[in-house]
């Protein structure tokens, strides 16, 4: 049975982890993770909670547990006491099957966050699949070359995206440059230091260094695959304009131990154009060696099958669509749907009609209760400029059907968004009841 345990890099003077708690080397990892090892409380197969700050300490906490046969549960440092006792109760104390190594938690956009049970091995199969699509790349950019270019984690270690980055890491014998909390100043510092050419984003995070002025450029950057909650082109467009990197999205969820669609850098280049976009702008990418896709003919909703580690096929919760070239779009969440009067309206359609508007920064919409509708479509608003409702509703029927313009404007500072940068719309929808 595989274990991420055996992911440690070997013995070494070699610095593994640059991260805000100083500098670590292979062997001051190992050292440090056999330590823990004798001293957490971990009962094989059994979950222990593990408080991860954005620290090399963290790191080495996650592989002690694992090398002790534990079942890892992140928690992020910023929970309250109540959070995380709510969170222990679910989980602490379980005692999980063989190759359970870590329970995350889904992102609770829409309600309280959920447990979920990843595989070791399932997640590392998954690792191989993504590397299978990157070593596509020219030998000066791959990531498993003789000396691997280090990997900027941009995001919590609590998160599963953060661990994966880790993992990912790990995989390819890279280093791994871990910031304290995202900063924009400090990102393009450490981008420039490591010479970063490839990262990846939480697109709120995109849209901060768009809208900073004091950022001139991110050179050497020239890839960013986006992660953790969807990407809109008028933001990768955005991005891509204003620093001129080539944008990636890709796909994943919690549920299915990491990406299972994303772009390939073939895929780049054979649908790129002379702007850094391409034909395919604001596709996911096409499904990753052995993931099987489909779409639900019924609902629109995407369905996703790997064969040997989930035999059947997989329900991911949002409404996609796949072109003729298989690449997969996805155009919302099934829970997100707001259903006018019988009348489907796709929030994510909505909101990037609105972001068109150079006086919007930011937009999200959700379905409000309604007598005689059932529910409308209400627009949340964070403005760069004052607006009004009535040029709001025009730039909306000049590109919507009537059916989709939203019954009315609310404006916000900002919206409300979790670690990972997705919207919480359940939030947004509790302010409306």
């Amino acid at each position: 049975m595989r274990s991420f345990a055996e992911l440690l890099p070997p013995p070494g003077d070699e610095i593994c982890i640059h991260a805000p708690d100083g500098e670590w080397t292979r062997t001051r990892l190992r050292e440090r993770v056999d330590e823990l090892a004798r001293t957490l409380p971990v009962t094989p197969r059994t979950a222990i909670s593990v408080p991860l700050p954005n620290r090399g300490e963290s790191i080495a906490s996650m592989f002690a547990v694992w090398k002790a046969d534990g079942v890892l549960v992140p928690i992020n440092p910023r929970l309250t006491a109540t959070e995380v006792a709510r969170i222990e109760r679910e989980v602490i104390g379980t005692r999980y099957g063989d190759g359970v190594a870590i329970v995350s938690f889904t992102s609770g956009t829409t309600g309280p966050p959920k447990p979920v049970p990843l595989l070791a091995a399932r997640v590392m199969e998954g690792l191989d699949q993504v590397l299978a699509t990157l070593r596509s790349k020219p030998a000066s950019d791959r990531a498993d070359r003789d000396d691997p270019m280090p990997n900027l984690v941009p995001v919590s270690l609590s998160l599963w995206a953060g661990i994966y980055q880790v993992l990912f890491a790990f995989t390819v014998g890279a280093p791994v440059v871990v910031m304290d909390t995202f900063d924009t100043v400090e990102f393009a510092s450490l981008v420039r230091r490591f010479a970063i050419r490839s990262t990846v984003l939480p697109p709120a995070a995109m849209v901060m260094l768009v809208d900073d002025g004091r950022i001139d450029d991110l050179a050497p950057l020239r890839y960013v695959r986006s992660i953790s909650s969807p990407l809109s082109p008028l933001q990768a467009r955005g991005f891509h304009d204003r620093f001129g990197v080539q944008v990636l999205n890709g796909y994943g969820q919690t549920e299915l131990g990491g990406e299972v669609v994303g772009w390939s850098a073939a895929d780049a280049k054979a649908f790129g154009d002379s702007r850094g976009g391409n034909s395919k702008l604001g596709a996911v990418g096409r499904p990753h060696p052995g993931v099987e896709v489909r779409v639900d003919d019924d609902t629109g909703e995407l369905l996703v099958r790997i064969p040997g580690r989930f035999d059947e096929w997989q329900h991911t919760g949002d409404v996609a669509r796949v072109d003729d070239d298989g690449f997969v779009w996805i155009e919302g969440r099934l829970s997100d749907m707001v259903n006018r009067g019988g009348l489907k309206v796709h929030p994510a359609e909505v909101e990037e009609v609105l972001r068109l508007s150079p006086a919007v920064a930011d937009a999200a919409v959700v379905g409000a209760p309604d007598d005689r509708l059932g529910e409308v479509p209400v627009a949340f608003v964070v403005e760069r400029a004052p607006v009004t409702d009535a040029d709001l509703d025009a730039l909306c029927r000049t590109h919507l059907a009537p059916y989709k313009v939203p019954a009315r404007f609310a404006r916000v500072d900002a919206l409300p968004r979790n670690d990972a940068g997705k919207i919480r719309k359940g939030e947004l929808a509790e302010r409306l009841r």
